[in-house]
């Protein structure tokens, strides 16, 4: 996935690439979480933005 590094903004918001460090920094800012937590969240939610945020307990971005 790609990511904007002047903007800090991952191109595809449907999906969060924990591969990325600049996505994981924007999901974790985003989401309010950790990396731990944002990266179990993706491995029991799978990418879809809408599951990991449904799965911390936040409405779906």
């Amino acid at each position: 996935m790609a990511y904007d590094v002047d903007n800090h903004i991952p191109q595809d918001r449907t999906q969060i690439d924990v591969t990325e460090s600049g996505s994981v920094q924007y999901w974790t800012d985003a989401l309010g979480v950790s990396e731990q937590a944002l990266r179990m969240a993706v491995a029991e939610a799978g990418v879809s933005t809408a599951a990991v945020s449904e799965h911390l307990g936040h409405a779906p971005l």
